[in-house]
């Protein structure tokens, strides 16, 4: 809010709402060209087919752009953090075509709270508050010449929707959720049974001297 706040002096708007980072943040994920897929295959969840585009805030579309991207697997637990994932399984980044496209398959993540019985669940209680996520996907995009974006779109019907403990839902960031069950459509999505389709695009803002950072420093776990 204070960067929003901060921009707006600046005489900066037209891009995608940007929302918390949150903790889980990892560096070094593959980079893939144009699509990739997030899972590794060992997650029974709900298929997920998210696609769109990347442009600027006078609508081109931005080749090149890296749209790094990391969420929990269906039971709430990111790669690296709680039991064991592969690695870097549900991250990865992706390379925007000529077009400045994106596509990923993965499955459909879930939301997720404090740990039962942590001293941050303590807290919370006794503050009357539940320590409760929505389910969300996050992004970073980054662009030559283009301020860093640091986003999340939340998962439309979520329990927590709209009741999210971080703060980190946006009404402009809770894209649709089609659920495809027609034979036609899965086969034409190589897929054997159904999914969920999510499409979103996002626009960045040009870089321009003296304006505040979008970049927040801080420490990040590592890659074991």
């Amino acid at each position: 809010m204070r960067l929003d706040e901060a921009e707006h002096r600046a005489g900066l708007a037209g891009g995608t709402t940007r929302t918390i980072e949150g903790p889980l943040y990892v560096a070094g994920a593959p980079l893939s060209k144009g699509e990739a897929r997030l899972d590794d295959g060992t997650d029974d969840g709900e298929i997920l087919l998210m696609e769109g585009q990347v442009f600027d805030t006078e609508g081109r579309p931005i080749s090149g752009a890296i749209v790094d991207v990391w969420h929990a697997n269906s039971f709430g637990f990111y790669s690296f953090f709680g039991p064991p994932q592969s690695s870097y399984n549900l991250r990865r980044r992706i390379e925007t075509d000529l077009d400045g496209r994106y596509r990923f398959r993965s499955i459909m993540p879930s939301g997720y709270g404090c740990p039962p019985g942590s001293n941050t669940e303590t807290l919370l209680a006794k503050m009357g508050r539940h320590g409760q996520r929505p389910a969300h996907i996050h992004f970073f995009f980054t662009a030559s010449g283009y301020r860093q974006l640091t986003t999340q779109i939340s998962i439309d019907g979520d329990k927590y929707l709209h009741d999210d403990f971080a703060f980190g839902t946006r009404d402009d960031l809770i894209p649709p959720v089609v659920r495809v069950t027609e034979a036609t459509e899965i086969r034409e999505a190589e897929l054997n049974r159904p999914f969920a389709r999510i499409g979103f695009d996002f626009k960045v803002t040009r870089k321009v001297a003296g304006a505040p950072a979008t970049v927040v420093h801080r420490e990040h776990a590592v890659a074991a």
